[in-house]
């Protein structure tokens, strides 16, 4: 069966720039970059960015447009030539994908409905009780004890998943293609007349030096790097199938090197207009409340659903604004959703020999289905926990796992040849040194910082059973289930030969 193909080299950019921007670029960037010295984060993120994020886009776009597939069988191929069998991880990088599409669009569900209440601030003034209170409805909920679906988020979240499956339905040049040349440039609109309106008010200015200001003594610090280098890692999409199945599509004739550094240049470009835009609403809130900036910054959730609302609730023209906001939210929620369910979908189809058509139907109707456990009183909890599993155990594990097979297992320079023969300028040595000894050494610190941290005082306060359960129950079964699916696989190749 012929593989789809993007129709513009325009289209497969905006796509991965698409998947790789999201609601983290937003709410995660700006707090990471406040927290960490500020203008001096830069610093370290720029250097992750040149030594982690390009040489990852780079490799995952080679094994991507050479093995034409999904994850599950770029491993699976790169595991022959080597003697390894490596299928596993393709599907543990899928389940990675589908977990977090699960969560995910329950706060593009979120997105949705505030976007409906911006038009007329219905959050009213305490939005703090509004969304923890009056919208999700959090009582003495656990996240095993979820109580009793919400319509009012259900239906939003619904509204997300028929936009996914109607771009994965519809193809690659069909269906994701022409959503990315829709919802990307609409994006950086939205942001662009944003700042355009936010820096002229009073108090904005001393949000963006609060932000950049640097504080040059922390770069010595080696939770800095390693804040940076973990943003980079979680910003890209790279590490869980997406990036494998999108270059997998690439014409034969493309550029890779080029690509790979346009999506990661206007990814992290965009994640620093989203820090300017968060911190310039944030001054002029300090300012009209007469607090200091270090009362109103937030970070993740609540910045997006209860201290952006506060701000909108004082700026002028609150109901052109705050849908503008809202709705750029939901763009960037989207576009990343489409990515991680064709991640899912393009493996299905390469594993089942389905039609895109039933793949995408079956992917989408089963996710909806499991989604709609986080439109319940309980679900914000569920998804804190599952959440924090999956990026910071699952998806750092499967990035240095997938590091140290092709650095140290696989001939990392025939990576590097393949992507230079296919690209107008070629990378040099640099690309193998920041792969095999920069990339794994960041990562492995990330990871069994996090691992310590996680095994000695577990996440947050939920009970050990739910975080035994949810947390490494749940990637426990993601590994087995790929290790099984993966035996198989072999088992019925050997039969064959």
């Amino acid at each position: 069966m012929q593989r789809e193909q993007w129709n513009s080299r325009t289209g497969f950019i905006l796509a991965a720039v698409g998947s790789a921007i999201g609601l983290g670029n937003i709410w995660r960037f700006p707090y990471m970059a406040y927290e960490n010295g500020g203008g001096a984060f830069l610093i370290p993120y720029l250097f992750a960015m040149v030594t982690a994020g390009i040489p990852f886009m780079i490799m995952e776009f080679t094994l991507g447009h050479k093995y034409r597939g999904a994850a599950p069988k770029v491993f699976a191929q790169l595991g022959q030539s080597t003697g390894l069998k490596l299928e596993w991880l393709g599907w543990f990088q899928v389940f990675i994908a589908a977990v977090i599409a699960i969560y995910y669009v329950a706060i593009i569900g979120w997105a949705i409905s505030f976007f409906s209440y911006s038009f007329s601030q219905s959050w009213g003034t305490d939005t703090n009780a509004f969304f923890f209170t009056e919208y999700l409805q959090l009582g003495d909920n656990s996240p095993t004890k979820l109580g009793s679906i919400q319509l009012h988020i259900a239906i939003p979240m619904a509204i997300a998943w028929a936009i996914t499956t109607l771009a994965v339905y519809s193809g690659v040049k069909g269906g994701i293609e022409r959503a990315s040349k829709i919802m990307m440039p609409l994006l950086f609109i939205m942001v662009l007349l944003l700042i355009g309106r936010i820096v002229f008010l009073p108090g904005a200015l001393d949000g963006l030096n609060y932000l950049f200001r640097p504080d040059f003594s922390m770069i010595l610090d080696a939770k800095v790097w390693s804040a940076a280098y973990g943003q980079i890692f979680f910003t890209l999409s790279v590490g869980f199938a997406i990036m494998l199945a999108y270059s997998s599509y690439l014409p034969e004739k493309s550029d890779i090197n080029n690509n790979a550094f346009m999506t990661v240049l206007i990814n992290c470009g965009f994640s620093i207009l989203g820090g300017i835009m968060i911190f310039a609403v944030l001054g002029y809130m300090a300012a009209e409340q007469a607090k200091p900036i270090t009362d109103v910054v937030s970070s993740g959730v609540g910045l997006a659903f209860v201290t952006i609302p506060a701000a909108i609730n004082l700026l002028p023209i609150p109901y052109i604004l705050g849908p503008v906001f809202f709705l750029a939210l939901v763009v960037a929620g989207i576009s990343s959703h489409i990515s991680i369910i064709e991640a899912v979908v393009s493996a299905v189809m390469d594993k089942l020999a389905l039609s895109r058509k039933k793949s995408a139907l079956l992917v989408c109707g089963f996710g909806f289905i499991a989604s709609m456990a986080f439109s319940s009183n309980g679900g914000l909890l569920l998804l804190d926990l599952i959440d924090y599993f999956i990026n910071n155990i699952a998806l750092l594990s499967s990035c240095l796992i997938e590091l140290i097979i092709l650095t140290w297992l696989v001939k990392i320079a025939d990576i590097r040849q393949y992507a230079n023969r296919c690209s107008e300028f070629a990378v040099g040595k640099w690309l193998e040194i920041c792969l095999r000894f920069l990339g794994p050494l960041m990562l492995a610190i990330i990871l069994v910082k996090n691992l310590i941290n996680t095994l000695k005082n577990g996440y947050e306060d939920y009970p050990i059973a739910d975080q035994l359960f949810l947390g490494w129950g749940l990637i426990a079964v993601m590994l087995f289930i790929a290790i099984f699916i993966s035996v198989i696989s072999n088992h019925h190749i050997e039969e064959k030969k």
